[in-house]
């Protein structure tokens, strides 16, 4: 009995991924609604949040899956060794994580950055990232006075850095890729 509850409960959870997947495809992330889901799941809503504490819950799931593609993508490319090639190879990541405000805001609040009880997949993703950059600072034309974990850490604070201000109306002037590629320049360059 207990086999047969559990693969009907996680059944209806990847139904309800499934479907969720098939309205973000449709609509994005930001319009989701958990109505369109059960709708298209064929359940009912109390269901839903039998799976997923809310809307959020679920999308860590699909974010952070599409964000752990998009490191593949990167992971397996030839390593980046100047910094023009290293911000051309995490292209895919940061497009992503900039594609939507409801996206780059729910990667924030997930990423391990702000107080949570429980580390998801989007934090799971951003260590990811960081040991990612690390392995290709080791190789790179990069400074070698500063170890490769501290100038990862920087690489990825000063990405998340220019992600925010490409999404403020005050900076809006200068893209991502400049001000990301002004940062990595005087953060990575070797010392004169």
């Amino acid at each position: 009995m207990q086999k047969t509850i559990q693969k009907r409960t996680l059944k209806t959870r990847a139904k309800l991924l499934q479907a969720a997947a098939d309205v973000v495809q449709k609509n994005g992330y930001q319009a989701l609604r958990v109505e369109e889901v059960v709708q298209a799941a064929g359940v009912a809503k109390g269901t839903f949040f039998a799976h997923f504490l809310d809307k959020d819950a679920l999308m860590e799931i699909l974010i952070g899956e599409k964000l752990d593609a998009c490191l593949d993508q990167a992971q397996a490319a030839e390593p980046p060794k100047t910094v023009p090639q290293i911000i051309e190879a995490l292209a895919p990541v940061h497009d992503f994580m900039m594609s939507e405000r409801y996206v780059f805001d729910l990667l924030i609040r997930y990423s391990g950055a702000a107080e949570i009880s429980e580390i998801g997949p989007i934090a799971y993703c951003f260590e990811k990232y960081f040991r990612i950059v690390m392995m290709w600072l080791d190789q790179a034309e990069v400074r070698q006075d500063v170890p490769s974990e501290l100038l990862a850490e920087g690489v990825q604070a000063f990405a998340i850095q220019a992600m925010s201000l490409k999404f403020c109306a005050l900076h809006s002037a200068t893209t991502f890729t400049d001000r990301l590629e002004t940062y990595l320049r005087a953060w990575l360059s070797p010392a004169a």
